[in-house]
């Protein structure tokens, strides 16, 4: 019987839904379900949901509770994280703090202020969980959801351990196509590659003929640009459709969410989840609304068609050889030849009975090379802080933040990492007493006289040019 443990398995109808596409897959009958959290208040509505589900459709599967990472580790086959470090006390703080000072964000998850302080409080614990699984499972492979994929996929390429990050954003972006082109999305044939949340859709044909025209065609016209303005302004601008909504891809470029007119224009709709704390206002009223309540007892117990997540299908294919192919995000190493070799990239891969294997892709267009690397810095540098606990390196990494830095100037953000830090020490114990080094306002008097230093040659021209005025 096969070992899959999942790691933040109180993540209640996330964690349902991997083990009923996994219930649901013949080849995976028999598989033992290890459910890891801090707590067992909601692992244990898991399990006799789950219980509830074996027995009513005759299965072999089992399931246990632990609050002991290692325990759940020990000697698994697979390991599905799906954790996240504060909930949503400090999702608060990443929101709210930032908006204090004038950066609005939307999701807050992926870049942004609220993505890199969610990155440094998840990276020391993803590399934990790798170091386990080096000791207690060599063999396992870590399916990874947890925000910000990017970030956390980059620290996991720095082990040892074999490993893939798993996201949505792929399938549901074909579904929109597929609707804008009038296509069933089976019968379109793509390739996206680039990063997470800033993938890139570099052919999308049918049957052979190109259907970028056609797309084209439709962003032109303001029923069709209205649903995704964001997007579709990228898509106008820069030459291919990206795999992420309104909502995220206005926090990782600098245009949409600068000031209150660029709002105003591209992020008005709240059906469309462009609003400011749009996720962070969605989580308070779940977990408000299930805090006392079990959210899974009145569910059916008959198993339904597998979901759209890529799990259940990749193990599957570990397990069989039934090859799946599938979008994923691992160390790039020469998958995307326009990216850094040691970053997270995410692209076309195929998983069979010889484990995951990535394509090659090739350059992406410039311009959406161009366009990742300015998140790409970001992530680099996230990393590095969170391994180090060095307060310069997180003032820095959100310093590069596209949307951070077209709001604050550097002192606002120095101040700003200040207070979010002190705020999440809770969190943070690799920053534990250590704050960035604080930088006072300089006052310069009216009548303050400039030293006496030497001119920049490069500059000099220009003093030329003001004695003349004079």
């Amino acid at each position: 019987m096969r070992k899959i443990a999942i790691i933040g398995a109180g993540s209640v109808v996330f964690c349902k839904t991997l083990m009923l596409d996994i219930m649901a897959t013949p080849a995976l009958a028999e598989t033992e379900f290890v459910l890891m959290a801090p707590s067992t208040t909601k692992t244990s509505q898991v399990k006799a949901f789950a219980d509830k589900v074996i027995a009513e459709n005759g299965l072999k599967s089992k399931v246990s509770v632990t609050t002991d990472r290692r325990e759940a580790l020990r000697d698994a086959n697979y390991v599905i994280c799906s954790f996240q470090v504060g909930g949503v006390s400090a999702f608060e703080l990443d929101y709210t703090i930032p908006k204090k000072y004038g950066v609005d964000q939307c999701i807050g998850d992926t870049l942004g202020p609220g993505g890199v302080f969610r990155a440094l409080r998840s990276i020391p614990v993803i590399l934990d969980t790798a170091k386990d699984m080096e000791e207690l499972c060599p063999n396992a492979t870590l399916l990874n959801y947890v925000n910000p994929m990017a970030m956390i996929c980059w620290a996991l390429g720095e082990t040892n351990v074999k490993f893939v990050g798993l996201c949505h954003g792929v399938q549901t972006t074909l579904d929109l196509i597929s609707g804008y082109v009038g296509i069933p999305k089976q019968e379109i044939d793509y390739v996206s590659a680039g990063i997470n949340h800033m993938g890139w859709f570099t052919k999308l044909s049918h049957e052979g003929k190109d259907l970028y025209p056609l797309l084209r065609d439709k962003f032109e016209e303001p029923e069709f640009y209205v649903n995704e303005k964001v997007r579709g302004e990228v898509f106008r601008h820069f030459g291919y459709f990206m795999t992420e909504s309104t909502g995220h891809l206005s926090e990782y470029v600098p245009w949409f969410r600068k000031n209150q007119k660029a709002l105003d224009l591209y992020c008005d709709e709240p059906s469309f989840g462009g609003e400011s704390g749009a996720y962070y206002k969605w989580c308070t009223y779940v977990a408000d609304k299930y805090r006392e309540q079990d959210v899974l007892a009145d569910e059916p117990t008959a198993l339904p068609p597998r979901s759209v997540e890529y799990c259940a299908y990749i193990i599957e294919a570990l397990e069989t050889g039934k090859t799946f192919k599938f979008n994923g995000n691992i160390r790039n190493d020469g998958m995307i030849t326009n990216l850094p070799d040691e970053c997270c990239a995410e692209g076309p891969i195929f998983a069979d009975r010889t484990g995951l294997n990535r394509t090659i892709v090739g350059d992406l267009p410039p311009q959406c090379a161009a366009l990742n690397m300015t998140n790409i810095n970001v992530q680099r540098l996230t990393v590095l802080a969170a391994k180090s606990g060095d307060p310069e390196t997180v003032v820095q990494a959100i310093a590069l933040d596209p949307l951070t830095s077209s709001v604050l100037t550097l002192k606002e953000i120095r101040d700003m990492v200040t207070e979010m830090l002190e705020a999440e020490r809770e969190w943070l114990p690799q920053f534990a007493g250590k704050l960035p080094r604080p930088t006072p306002t300089i006052t310069i008097p009216a009548d303050v006289e400039r030293a006496e230093v030497p001119i920049d040659p490069a500059l000099a021209i220009f003093s030329r040019f003001g004695d003349l005025a004079k």
